[in-house]
């Protein structure tokens, strides 16, 4: 599930969620575009993000960063 995904299941606004975690709401907009990529954010952003999300397991938040594999040959 992308970070988009989780924050409006939340019920959260860029902004709010921003604010829960010490980010802007443009560092969140540039991780939910892409143009940051989720994989690269530090540990303690990657937790605080999870927690204000109530997600367990933060792989969840990379999940749909990392790079799909093409298996159809």
């Amino acid at each position: 599930m992308s970070l988009r995904e989780l924050r409006l299941k939340r019920g959260l606004t860029q902004q709010q969620l921003g604010n829960k975690v010490g980010m802007t709401q443009g560092r969140i907009a540039d991780f939910e575009a892409g143009r940051r990529s989720v994989g690269n954010m530090t540990l303690d952003s990657a937790l605080a993000i999870c927690d204000a999300l109530r997600v367990s397991n933060p792989r969840k938040l990379l999940e749909d960063s990392s790079p799909k594999e093409n298996n159809a040959e």
